[in-house]
């Protein structure tokens, strides 16, 4: 089965995306899932690499890692990146600057769409 899991919220302040992303995860973990995630608007900083956060506070790269990790793909709307002044260069590991096209690709593939 194919999972589509569209993210829309900033990394913190709310916990859309560490949901969203939790579950991507869960997913991948499952044998015969596709998991591709598409981080779109504010959810486009999540994938910036080198976050720093509170001791004791979640941290989004290391869980951008563990869907990758399984075979998942994540793919940062690259307008949502230049609105945001994150360069190809600040992707965290594993994820993509992508368009509204591979988005649409995606979204025509995928047995089930998940938006967060």
């Amino acid at each position: 089965m194919s999972v589509l899991v569209v993210l829309n919220d900033s990394p913190y302040g709310t916990e859309r995306s560490y949901n969203g992303l939790g579950l991507a995860a869960s997913l991948a973990k499952q044998e015969d899932e596709q998991v591709r995630v598409f981080l779109i608007g504010d959810a486009a900083a999540c994938a910036k690499s080198g976050q720093k956060v509170p001791q004791g506070y979640y941290n989004l790269e290391p869980m951008l890692r563990s869907v990758t990790q399984r075979g998942g793909v994540i793919g940062v709307c690259g307008t949502c990146m230049d609105a945001r002044g994150i360069t190809d260069d600040e992707l965290a590991a594993g994820c993509h600057r992508s368009t509204m096209d591979e988005l649409t690709e995606w979204t025509r593939r995928a047995d089930q769409v998940l938006v967060f």
